[in-house]
């Protein structure tokens, strides 16, 4: 009996094995994006595995998933615009299409050289924002690729930085919270200028003597399927977080985060917006 279980077991490893292999493999920049602006300043080379954004005074440049993803976990590497990038944004997130569109975003804001960047996360559903989370990086984001992911179904949204999550955005809408899970997103990432905002409010203008500014992606990986994400050593990714996974939450929370809108009063005087009372539904 214990060799018939031992075998059976070892069978269906190797069957989900195959499927997360299936499934989580890692992309190829010709095959899975389109150069959507930006002419000759984003790239695709080493024969698709690697691709480059770059802005100057003239433009920035920006790319776009092929397909259209409803649910899964979403995996990017970037290596961020190095030395004085402020003024720059390099964004990176989901999103659909339309005045009620929904979205869910990484932003990574640049600054003077030495200090951190910032990482500005918001998630948009039908076509309305306003739920911003900022973090510091435990991390330099431009001396080696990191990943950043987006695990996404019809309950939460966790945001992930090389597999620890940031944020989670829950399912609120027993109390009357849109959520978005019915609008197919896709992938896109721009480096542009926001010296008007990005960088201390906008004091902080984007030095063109710098220029070209370059961020650089590898490793995309779309994993659509829960039976493979589950079976990948971080129970956090679709199927939501464990005892672990919400320790490594609370540690960048505690830590790392610079602001949350649920705390911010001034901003909204005539109240919270509702998932924020009750902690359990936007960590």
């Amino acid at each position: 009996m214990g060799s018939s279980s031992s075998s059976n077991g070892c069978s269906v490893f190797l069957l989900v094995f195959a499927v997360v292999v299936a499934t989580a493999s890692a992309g190829n920049f010709y095959e899975d994006f389109d150069i959507t602006w930006g002419d000759q300043r984003a790239k695709i080379f080493n024969g698709g595995q690697l691709l480059s954004l770059s802005l100057n005074q003239a433009s920035g440049s920006g790319f776009q998933s092929k397909k259209e993803y409803l649910f899964g976990r979403i995996d990017m590497q970037l290596k961020l615009v190095a030395g004085n990038s402020a003024g720059t944004v390099t964004a990176y997130y989901l999103s659909s299409q339309g005045a009620t569109h929904d979205e869910i975003d990484f932003e990574f804001l640049g600054n003077l050289s030495g200090d951190p960047y910032v990482l500005h996360t918001n998630v948009f559903t039908q076509g309305q924002g306003n739920r911003e989370q900022q973090f510091y990086l435990w991390f330099d984001p431009t001396r080696n690729f990191h990943t950043y992911s987006i695990s996404w179904t019809a309950q939460h949204i966790i945001f992930l930085v090389d597999n620890v999550p940031i944020r989670l955005f829950k399912n609120a809408e027993s109390m009357g919270v849109p959520f978005p899970k019915n609008q197919p997103m896709r992938l896109y990432s721009s480096l542009w200028n926001a010296d008007d905002w990005a960088t201390r409010g906008g004091l902080v203008k984007t030095d063109w003597s710098k220029a070209p500014f370059t961020a650089y992606y590898r490793n995309f990986r779309a994993n659509t399927s829960t039976a493979a994400s589950t079976f990948s050593g971080s129970a956090y990714q679709l199927e939501g977080l464990g005892p672990y996974g919400r320790r490594r939450l609370r540690w960048v929370q505690k830590n790392f985060m610079i602001y949350n809108y649920c705390t911010d009063l001034k901003r909204f005087p005539q109240g919270l917006p509702p998932e924020c009372k009750h902690s359990r539904f936007n960590l």
